[in-house]
């Protein structure tokens, strides 16, 4: 067999590749084919517990409804009147007025006048469920502002079961009993605004490598990443926290781009009718990842409920002809319907909501309407939230806090805000987090191409305000650690000097410095996985301060965890936070 690369966040090997000969070639992905078990048919929900006036009202919507409407609630459209990262038409005659969904578990992505929140990673270290529940209500508030009906989180998946995992900080822990006690406090949070969560990704999407099917640079189809997960370890670590996001009331669930057991995550009727629908009794709706739906007849049969952001052609018109053919029962899309027209009810968004997608406006770079979602309530929230992420990793001779320093020397490209946070057209660097680092980097696995560009492990750019991707956020201001101390210099009449043009060994030390801070970050992003736990040129950069300040305090902001090769006296671990003038309160007060 020709040597095969299994990345070291790869699941539980292949237990049929035991019994395979060393000389035997595997040439088609039918040999792993039936280890996910059929679980059929999708069971109707019946609106169990305090969902039973929901169901009730949206059984009398639906059976008012022709064919092609209740096909319309099952796959997105493209608006022209907002910028929603997903759109459900309205059926005006019935008084519905349509859906919109939008990104994300941290914050309100690409639009204006919203708040930028600390990510999951962070809320997770603080261990703190009353603060989740609070972040959730602020964040929830600006959705709802914003007129979005659906947020696009929280993330329980990835768990985070591999470290380089690009997607392990907008989650909140790899402890999976953790996890599920924040994303209860953040559901019951968020849908208390009357907001629809969307708890993803369903289920095993530890990895961002081979997420999506894609053509290697060789020509050859690579089929999506298989997460193959036993019973066992599926019930007691991955399935958890989604667990606990239904006993909360999560009125969706996003199914996920990789497979099960070789079976897609979106077509996997093992883990959405069995798991989902009948183990946990879910009562809402099962909404795929962008485009990752791959199958029409079987995915409607294996659970799925809703595709995004449109049917790539499997639903639609074929939905209707396999209802008129008997390949879909109508019982299968009368559920589907019901299921979405249930949530929205639940939710209390039939009286009085904000119209879909009223702040998001289909070109930010054109003149729109202002919609400012921000509660000056919010402001404590994010502050509380900042300070109680923080992680203090080492503390020799109580260096912190700072005890009224005379002189201190700033080194570290993390310690200035970006150069640019302004909105470019297409897929650009504000829109999806990357205002520090490098959104070339990103965009191979966003849109399944192979990836040629060199990954960093750090974001040279600046300070980060979130990871990348979807889970970015959009925070009306930056406060760098730069900005934050000069402010905190003028009012202690305290000397700052800096550096954050030369590094490694050129950058020099002034003599007379009570502390040396450094400022390195670790980022990640979605689409692809970080190369390493460790950076060379950040591990450089802070030995060459250190071996000529006896006092160095380093302060990395890591979208996940990392390790340093640094003999330094004091590391300060912060996890993530966009204002860092609250991260520099912070210091002053551990």
């Amino acid at each position: 067999m020709f040597p095969i690369r299994i990345l070291s966040l790869a699941m539980t090997a292949l237990v049929a590749l035991v019994e395979v000969s060393n000389t035997q070639n595997i040439t088609s992905d039918t040999f792993f084919y039936g280890q996910s078990p059929p679980v059929y048919p999708s069971p109707i929900g019946i609106g169990t517990g305090n969902w039973s006036e929901a169901y009730k009202k949206a059984e009398a919507m639906v059976a008012q409804m022709t064919l092609d409407e209740k096909s319309n609630l099952t796959f997105g459209i493209t608006s022209k009147t907002n910028g929603c990262s997903g759109n459900i038409p309205a059926i005006d005659r019935l008084g519905f007025p349509g859906l919109c969904l939008q990104d994300a578990g941290n914050g309100v992505r690409a639009t204006d006048f919203v708040n930028g929140y600390p990510s999951g990673l962070h809320v997770g270290a603080s261990w703190n469920k009353d603060l989740a529940y609070k972040r959730a209500l602020a964040m929830g508030g600006e959705f709802r502002s914003k007129g979005v009906n659906i947020v696009l989180g929280p993330v329980v998946g990835p768990l985070g079961r591999v470290s380089q995992g690009g997607r392990n900080w907008e989650g909140f822990s790899n402890d999976p009993y953790l996890s599920g006690s924040l994303v209860f406090e953040t559901v019951r949070g968020t849908q208390d605004n009357g907001v629809i969560t969307s708890t993803k990704h369903f289920i095993g999407n530890e990895q961002e490598t081979n997420r999506n099917p894609a053509t290697n640079l060789a020509g050859q189809h690579v089929e999506s990443i298989s997460s193959n997960i036993d019973d066992r370890s599926m019930h007691e670590l991955y399935l958890w926290p989604f667990q606990d996001a239904v006993h909360a009331g999560t009125g969706n669930i996003m199914c996920s781009y990789n497979r099960l057991n070789n079976s897609h995550g979106c077509a996997n009727s093992k883990t959405l009718n069995g798991l989902l629908k009948t183990e946990l009794g879910f009562n809402g709706f099962v909404v795929s990842d962008w485009f990752a739906q791959h199958s029409g007849v079987s995915s409607a049969l294996a659970g799925l409920d809703m595709a995004m952001p449109d049917s790539e052609g499997f639903w639609g018109s074929n939905l209707t002809t396999a209802i008129r053919n008997g390949s879909v029962p109508m019982s299968r899309l009368n559920d589907m319907a019901t299921r979405i027209i249930a949530s929205w009810y639940q939710m209390g968004q039939d009286n009085g909501y904000p119209a879909p997608g009223i702040g998001m406006p289909v070109d930010i770079l054109v003149s729109h309407k202002a919609v400012n979602a921000r509660n000056p309530s919010s402001k404590q929230v994010i502050l509380d939230a900042a300070i109680e992420g923080h992680v203090l990793v080492k503390n020799v001779n109580s260096t912190l806090p700072l005890k009224s320093p005379k002189l201190l020397s700033l080194f570290g490209y993390d310690a200035k805000a970006p150069d640019q946070n302004n909105p470019a057209a297409g897929l650009g660097s504000w829109m999806f987090g990357f205002e520090s680092g490098n959104i070339n980097e990103a965009i191979p696995g966003f849109l399944g191409t192979p990836q040629v560009i060199p990954i960093s492990q750090i974001a040279i750019n600046g300070t980060i305000i979130s990871g990348g991707g979807s889970g970015a956020n959009s925070p009306a201001y930056i406060n760098a650690p730069f900005d934050a101390l000069q402010e905190k210099a003028y009012q202690a009449d305290t000397t700052i000097l800096w550096d954050f043009i030369n590094v490694n060994a050129t950058a020099n030390v002034d003599g007379a410095s009570d502390a040396c801070l450094v400022f390195i970050n670790a980022f990640a992003s979605e689409g692809f996985d970080r190369v390493g736990l460790h950076d060379d040129f950040s591990d450089a950069l802070v030995n060459n301060i250190a071996d000529q300040c006896s006092n160095t305090i380093v302060v990395t902001e890591a979208d996940s965890p990392c390790t340093a090769k640094t003999p330094v006296c004091t590391l300060h671990l912060t996890l993530r936070t966009s204002h860092f003038a609250q991260r520099i309160d912070a210091m002053a007060s551990i």
